[in-house]
């Protein structure tokens, strides 16, 4: 890239410890950024502003009206519109910087397409709401050596570590389980607040600029967990872990969540009174036969993206990939049989 291409990055580039020679290893850089809600916006408008050359946005859900108050990128048209969130996040930065290449995959990140999805990103980016999504990207981060930086937030409240597989201590070092659910607060039971989430997003986004540039010596080697609302600002050193805990992952070498040992294709979604029913297929769903079977039994509409259905108080948003979110029930016993009764085995 010359020079001049790169003046849209000058006061950037005057920032010393970055310069043109870390700028430039930004643009040729490519970013997987895993889930494109609250923190993933933040996250995404700041590095496609930053010049990241490649940046993939995963993400498996379509927009809502709640969204907006805290994922930046999305308006009222996208809800009208009924878009997923990865294709209006990468319509909305490809006007900011066309410069960039941005691809947008609309999929649940599971353990059979991970390895496939960051397996030639040189930086992970998690803006996940949940731990197993968290727990497979550690997983395949330590296995392939990549960086990936974990960030979260719920109520006032967030955290943020950056993970360099082989140097620093990994996800389950610092927690060897997922929590079981129901024993976490979820920002439908604390909420959430913006500004909360920008913070958080912010410190993992200046943390992927120092990796992407090669600023190895100005990484984070803390655990940082800030509360917003009260003005707390709190570093836990976890350096020392590195080699002391008997980690399955890092240590051990065990891949139980990229294995598919761990982890569910059912999750109940936060805040939304909702299920996701996870069925993998080889070949997309075709909306038109769907469509067809559905439409006596209750309100039916689509796009390229999704097939919405409302029936008997549960409104059912289907992908091509045979993915459905089922909204009016947090029951996964149920959920899967709503599936089952209306899209099929």
């Amino acid at each position: 890239m010359v020079l001049e291409s790169l003046e849209r990055y000058s006061r950037q580039m005057r920032f010393p410890p970055l310069g043109e020679a870390g700028q430039r290893k930004i643009v040729q850089s490519t970013v997987a950024l895993c889930g494109c809600g609250a923190l993933g916006t933040v996250l995404a408008n700041h590095l496609a502003r930053a010049g990241v050359g490649r940046l993939r946005i995963i993400d498996r859900d379509f927009i809502e009206t709640h969204n907006l108050q805290r994922q930046i990128l999305f308006d009222e048209d996208d809800v009208a519109q009924n878009l997923p969130k990865a294709e209006a996040a990468a319509r909305k930065l490809r006007v900011v910087n066309s410069s960039i290449t941005i691809e947008p995959v609309v999929t649940d990140i599971d353990h059979t397409n991970i390895v496939e999805l960051v397996g030639d990103a040189d930086l992970i980016l998690d803006g996940t709401d949940n731990f197993e999504t968290r727990y497979l990207i550690n997983d395949a981060a330590v296995k392939l050596g990549k960086p990936w930086i974990y960030g979260g937030v719920i109520g006032s409240e967030g955290q943020t570590m950056t993970v360099i597989p082989g140097k620093t201590p990994c996800l389950r070092c610092l927690i060897e389980t997922a929590p079981p659910p129901g024993m976490t607060p979820t920002c439908e039971t604390a909420g959430v607040l913006g500004p909360a989430v920008a913070v958080i997003a912010s410190f993992e986004a200046v943390e992927a600029l120092k990796i992407l540039a090669g600023a190895w010596d100005a990484l984070n080697t803390h655990l940082i967990m800030v509360d917003v609302w009260d003005w707390t600002f709190r570093q836990l050193k976890i350096a020392g872990l590195m080699g002391k805990i008997d980690c399955p992952c890092c240590k051990k070498r065990e891949f139980e969540w990229l294995e598919g040992g761990q982890g569910s294709h059912t999750t109940t979604l936060c805040g939304r009174n909702a299920v996701q029913v996870a069925v993998r297929r080889q070949d997309a769903l075709d909306f038109g036969e769907l469509a067809g079977r559905l439409v006596g039994l209750g309100e039916v509409r689509r796009n390229a993206y999704m097939l919405r259905f409302a029936t008997e108080g549960h409104e059912f948003t289907v992908f091509p990939d045979g993915r459905a979110i089922i909204k009016g029930t947090n029951d996964v016993v149920k959920a899967r049989t709503l599936y089952a009764q209306f899209i099929g085995g």
